[in-house]
């Protein structure tokens, strides 16, 4: 059926594929076709099923060539897939488009056909050294000053909340009453507020009244002008109770009370420390690769195809979808509120989501060019724990390799940790 084909990479990781079918095929398809309609056609003056194909071709005769040559295309062309080379094939998410279709038309009897289809392919560029670099990047140190920080957070946590007496200050719980009132002084119907409680100085309120409670006492009551989106708007507010927060000492029963393995505070903080030094360490870690990958990134050529770049923005909004809790007609309501539209916000992202696929291509061949030695008895657990319910041994040895690829992948970063050298911003 298919007499030639051939493959010509093209630039941005596409590649054009030209197929030639037989005239015998195409033709062998049109009359099977032909056949079909003259079967199931109503034509009057004639029974159903006894219509003469001569009189269907003469009358349908085109538009059967063409569905029926474009079925055969349709087929070579998943047959023509089937046999190229992996990085020749498309992308899996990459549908083949048909070029010059109109230059085809209209077909023609005893004729071989020759087309072409366009796609995606999987990006193919040279690595950039990726070992022995030395690269700048900015870490974190924990110092006594974080230490205090987090023993005021842990004070904070645990504070006594109490009744105040005497004027409100930053800091402070306050419940208030408020109300907008019109140019005659009175009122304004569906505008008041009772018993709203915030904390003075987080900035927790529609009218930001933090600075107009700060100086008042408990069932004080004060008459205060904002403007609000442009327009100026005049507030009675009332404060109607006050309270503040108690912080404990920092002494040996404080830090009892933060831990139980803590017996002074000298534990506490010898603790604190650890625990801060501990995620310092996780964070630098991230740091030092993510400042090599965006080096690795920055010097590597590679042309990410458009259908790549699409994919993972798709898959990014999903995420974000996901991790907001809300149902995405939700987040769509939310965003037209906001005068955006999910077009724009995925238009936004697509630059950032082209530097994702392009880490992740880097990395992907690095693991590749290292082969990466994994750990048998590991592989071994992994592939027991996981593949247990799976009987079929085809389908139980593709997961083993995709285990055994994931478990390589894993290794990358920890090698190109290992291998660069990394130094301190200023």
């Amino acid at each position: 059926m298919v007499v030639n084909k051939s493959v010509k990479e093209l630039e941005n990781s596409q590649a054009a594929l030209t197929i030639t079918v037989d005239a015998a095929s195409i033709e062998k398809a049109y009359q099977d076709k032909l056949k079909k309609y003259a079967a199931n056609l109503q034509v009057d003056g004639f029974r159903k099923g006894k219509v003469p194909a001569s009189i269907v071709e003469r009358k349908y005769g085109e538009a059967i060539r063409e569905e029926s040559t474009f079925e055969v295309m349709e087929n070579t062309l998943q047959e023509a897939l089937k046999d190229l080379e992996d990085d020749k094939k498309p992308l899996p998410y990459s549908t083949p488009v048909l070029q010059e279709e109109e230059s085809l038309l209209p077909f023609k009897k005893d004729s071989d056909v020759t087309y072409t289809v366009n796609y995606d392919i999987m990006p193919k560029f040279e690595l950039a050294s990726y070992k022995g670099l030395e690269v700048e990047v900015k870490t974190q140190e924990v110092t006594d000053e974080d230490v205090s920080k987090e023993i005021e957070k842990l004070r904070d946590q645990n504070a006594m909340v109490i009744s105040k007496k005497g004027k409100a200050a930053e800091g402070d719980i306050a419940t208030i009453d408020y109300v907008e009132l019109g140019d005659d002084g009175n009122a304004i119907e569906g505008t008041a507020k009772n018993d709203f409680t915030f904390t003075l100085g987080s900035g927790y309120n529609l009218y930001e009244l933090d600075n107009d409670v700060i100086g008042l006492e408990k069932n004080e009551e004060k008459i205060v002008e904002k403007e609000i989106d442009g327009k100026k708007v005049k507030l009675s507010v009332k404060l109607t109770n006050l309270k503040t927060r108690n912080l404990p000492e920092v002494d040996d029963e404080f830090a009892q009370d933060v831990k139980d393995e803590y017996k002074t505070v000298a534990d506490m903080k010898a603790g604190i420390k650890a625990d801060l030094e501990k995620k310092a360490e996780d964070a630098n870690k991230n740091a030092k690769a993510q400042a090599l990958l965006d080096k690795l990134v920055e010097e590597t050529n590679i042309s990410v195809p458009a259908s790549m770049i699409d994919i993972q923005v798709e898959q990014n909004w999903r995420n974000f979808v996901q991790n907001s809790g809300l149902q995405e007609e939700q987040v769509l309501s939310f965003l037209k509120m906001q005068n955006n539209t999910k077009e724009d916000i995925l238009n936004e992202w697509r630059a950032p989501a082209e530097k994702e696929v392009k880490t992740q291509l880097i990395l992907d061949e690095i693991k590749k060019k290292e082969d990466f030695a994994i750990d048998q008895e590991e592989f071994d657990k992994a592939c027991e724990e996981q593949l247990k319910n799976i009987t079929d041994e085809d389908t139980k040895n593709y997961y083993k390799n995709m285990i055994k690829d994931d478990m390589q992948f894993a290794k990358v970063v920890p090698f190109l940790l290992d291998n660069n050298k990394f130094t301190s911003a200023k």
